[in-house]
């Protein structure tokens, strides 16, 4: 017979091994919708009911299986992890009245369980999660007639888990072009299996970190189905993720099962599940006001959340195509920096992110340009490969950002066949100005010393975002403003960066002024740029020539150059 303890240590072993094992899990994932992924949703999920479990003082079969239960289902995350709670609530229902249970015991309550998970899903698709649950239990069923031996019903079910798991690339076509099993029941089976270490071999499996949220977030019920989508259906047939929590109303007797029949009727995808206290909805629809206004006659809205599915695909699509052509670019780059002989009096190097802006360095002269700035400070050995590629006797090294300045002196006592030369730029806008002082008539040295001195006399101006609630310079600032930043003092905070960017170079206009270049990023449109460019004219007057740069850099909206 198992008892309340054994039964809840192996419920914390069977999480660990989900958190142990859940960017492979994750790595499983073949839907469109940009979704929470698998693992995380479902390690999350049940690590809730670990954390939920190692505080508590049950002692009781019946009283563990409920508390994990609980737990799980006000922590759901995604179709695969209310699934899996669905499944456990079934089998704490089953377990009820049970101090102790025996094989017998858990293949009728994980009967339960499947059963409960089953209801939950509109047009259950076979080759999920669903399928390895219902294998599993048929399976200790069987071994449970034969001997109702606790560890051999559980031994039983692991087995038949996971060979449901690897037949589901043949029930369903997609996971079969993918090469994958399906994730979800990959996630079960790894619980599963914990379950079963504890239970046989009376072994905890150790997480790499324990299985006890830290993330306030995670209990937040703002946060139920966090990015959940159709987890059994490649294709988006309505637009509308909609997910919400309803607070029961004590007066009211409604069956929960009415309303999902009611969202049945505008959308697919329809799970619901619900407590004493709470009904937790995910339904996709083109109509998510007809869900929640069906949803106040249950009781009160606690949370809710709409998010257009479409859009987001679009989105994750135009990521996926741009990261791709980065990664190919990136690999063409690392191919072509080979080391090459010195035969050219001089060269450069800068370091800057954006292709409009690498583009602009090598139209001034650089022979590479290293990909990197803010948040993503290049090492030393990719400055270093780029300044072995270059075929020159002496090589400046522009590193255009504070944090790099470091990394790319390291590189001068490791070249020995060729002299580096660092000029310390400290901003994309310096290291321009620095590559149009070079001349080639002067000397190394002192080409040295004008382009540094060049670098100091330009004033630099920056529109990006905030990262985070802080103060800064006085300011009180909230995570997404725009902020404003003159030679990196904020000045100003604005909703609109086009608005900012002719703020700030108004700002930064003084009687001497008489070029500004106008540096555009990644997340500038070439009508916002234009908007920018027309507005900065208007502003600093006609003695002032303006010039507009498309640079794609990341991070910055816009950057000045004010000389």
């Amino acid at each position: 017979m198992i008892n309340g303890t054994y039964y809840k240590n192996s419920l914390i072993s069977g999480a660990n091994n989900i958190i142990k094992q859940k960017e492979e899990i994750n790595s499983l994932n073949i839907f469109p919708v940009p979704d929470g992924d698998t693992g995380t949703n479902m390690s999350m999920t049940f690590e809730a009911a670990a954390r939920a479990l190692a505080e508590s003082t049950a002692t009781r079969v019946d009283e563990v299986a409920s508390e994990a239960a609980s737990a799980m289902l006000r922590s759901a995350r995604g179709n695969s992890g209310v699934i899996l709670s669905l499944l456990f609530r079934g089998i704490a229902n089953g377990l009820k009245g049970k101090e102790e249970m025996d094989g017998k015991d858990f293949a009728e309550a994980l009967r339960l369980g499947v059963e409960t998970a089953y209801k939950a899903v509109m047009n259950p698709t076979e080759g999920t999660i669903l399928t390895v649950a219902r294998m599993a239990y048929e399976a200790g069923k069987v071994a449970s007639d034969v001997d109702a031996d606790p560890v051999i019903v559980f031994s039983s079910v692991v087995s038949a888990a996971n060979d449901a798991l690897n037949r589901t690339p043949d029930m369903l076509p997609v996971l079969k072009k993918a090469g994958v099993v399906d994730a979800g029941g990959k996630g079960l089976c790894v619980i599963f299996e914990g379950m079963l270490s504890l239970l046989r071999d009376g072994v905890m499996v150790e997480a790499d970190k324990p299985a006890v949220l830290t993330d306030e977030k995670a209990d937040s019920a703002a946060e139920f189905f966090r990015n959940a989508a159709a987890e059994f259906d490649a294709i988006i047939n309505f637009t509308y993720c909609t997910e919400f929590i309803i607070g029961k109303d004590a007066d009211l007797d409604k069956d929960a099962q009415a309303l999902r029949a009611f969202l049945e009727g505008i959308g697919d995808c329809v799970v619901v599940a619900d407590d004493d206290d709470i009904i937790k909805v995910h339904v996709h629809t083109e109509h998510p006001g007809q869900a929640l206004e069906e949803a106040v006659t249950y009781g009160q809205l606690l949370t809710v959340k709409i998010e257009n599915m479409k859009e987001q695909h679009r989105k994750a699509a135009e990521q996926n195509a741009k990261a791709k052509a980065q990664a190919e670019a990136e690999q063409k780059k690392q191919e072509a920096l080979q080391p090459v002989e010195p035969i050219e009096d001089v060269g450069f190097v800068a370091v800057a992110a954006g292709e409009g802006l690498a583009s602009v360095f090598k139209d001034l002269g650089c022979h590479h340009v290293v990909s990197g700035g803010q948040s993503m400070n290049p090492s030393t050995e990719d400055i270093y490969q780029a300044v072995m590629a270059t075929p020159a006797k002496s090589v400046f090294v522009l590193s255009n950002n504070k944090n790099i300045i470091l990394a790319a002196e390291q590189v001068v006592p490791q070249v020995t066949d060729r002299e580096v030369v660092i000029v310390p730029t400290r901003t994309v806008p310096q290291g321009l100005v620095a590559m149009l002082s070079y001349s080639p008539d002067a000397t190394v040295a002192i080409n040295s010393e004008y382009m540094l001195s060049a670098a100091k006399n330009v004033s630099t101006g920056q529109i990006t975002y905030a990262a985070r609630n802080s103060e800064f310079g006085g300011t009180k600032i909230k995570e997404g403003d725009i902020i404003a930043l003159n030679n990196g003092k904020l000045t100003h905070k604005d909703k609109d960066p086009v608005k900012a960017v002719i703020k700030l170079a108004k700002e930064m206009t003084h009687r001497d002024t008489a070029y500004i270049s106008v540096i555009y990023g990644e997340d500038i449109s070439e009508a916002q740029a234009n908007t920018a460019l027309e507005g900065i004219k208007a502003r600093v007057g006609g003695d002032v020539e303006v010039t507009l740069i498309n640079g794609g850099q990341p991070i910055y909206y816009f950057m000045l150059a004010v000389e």
